[in-house]
């Protein structure tokens, strides 16, 4: 006889939640997962393999001569371990149905993509001073009239470091406070306005050629926040749901369901990554701002800031 509570074996929990999670998370739309690869266990690591820089030669007489490539690796460590377990008990497991194992698989969903999405936005760290537009000490002041001119040098800096070429389509992530700004922009150009061209999962339009996403784990922090632009080149992302169980709990009349979740990240190509540190607050750094310039600072400058630290 068929148990109703058949729904919840772990292959399906795992199938659904896997599906669930490559849909929804808003940096998943950012990252490349080029080095995936098998993930086992916490520590596992994925070898990244970059190719070594050909030069170009002026033929001036017959002979050729040639260089030695040396490509370059660096290790993506999966060191990134989360787990959830809850109960259900049997009064719920006898009126169990494909809805009640979707709310569940839903509330996974969300915890793990909170975490995730707030991992990947800490890359944030590894942008460049040159592709970096204001700083903790002197944050830009952005609102409806300025956040267009600052988006566009977002761009340019991703440009000027070659970043958008081979049909590299640039994203920029915001939140909701900038996001509110964004709408009441005369440059921004909605979803619906797009036409034929087309947009990330999930991205609100397009501004100064970027795909606009929305994630509401930017959060300020000390009045400051900041907004990360970049291409899918810039951060490589390996995940793996590794194991959902269920048990039966010997303590009382309910099933344990219990997941692990595995996943790292980095930062491949810098370069291919810029943001802007922006005020949130009424402070001095703020009232102080000037206005965006024409062309964004294309070197990295000597002196070295103190960026938002963590997740904001």
């Amino acid at each position: 006889m068929t148990n109703s509570y058949d729904v919840f074996i772990p292959e399906i929990w795992s199938k659904k939640l896997v599906n669930m999670l490559d849909k929804n998370c808003v940096m998943l739309q950012c990252v490349n997962r080029n080095w995936e690869g098998e993930i086992a266990a916490q520590g596992d690591t994925v070898k990244i393999i970059s190719p070594a820089a050909v030069s170009v030669s002026t033929l001036s007489s017959s002979d050729i001569s040639y260089s030695e490539l040396e490509p370059t690796s660096t290790d993506l460590v999966i060191d990134q371990q989360k787990f959830f377990a809850f109960k259900i008990n049997d009064v719920a497991k006898v009126q169990a149905n494909t809805s009640i194992l979707e709310a569940h698989l839903e509330s996974a969903r969300k915890a793990i993509e909170e975490v995730q999405d707030g991992y990947l936005l800490g890359q944030h760290t590894n942008v460049p001073s040159g592709n970096t537009i204001g700083s903790s000490d002197s944050p830009i002041s952005l609102n409806k009239s300025t956040i267009y001119g600052y988006f566009v040098e977002l761009a340019m800096a991703l440009k000027n470091s070659n970043a958008v070429s081979n049909g590299q389509r640039p994203w920029v992530v915001i939140n909701p406070l900038v996001e509110s700004y964004l709408l009441q922009s005369s440059e921004f150009i909605g979803a619906h306005k797009v036409a034929d061209e087309t947009l990330r999962e999930g991205a609100i339009g397009r501004i100064a050629g970027m795909d606009v996403l929305v994630s509401t784990n930017l959060t300020a922090a000390s009045n400051l926040l900041y907004v990360l632009a970049g291409t899918n080149e810039a951060i490589t992302f390996a995940s793996q749901l590794a194991k959902i169980e269920t048990l039966r709990d010997k303590d009382s009349f309910s099933d344990l369901v219990r997941g692990l979740y595995l996943y790292g990240a980095k930062t491949v190509v810098p370069n291919a990554l810029a943001k802007l540190v922006i005020s949130t607050g009424s402070s001095e750094a703020a009232a102080t701002t000037t206005e965006p310039t024409a062309e964004p600072t294309a070197e990295p400058t000597a002196e070295t800031t103190t960026e938002p630290s963590g997740t904001p």
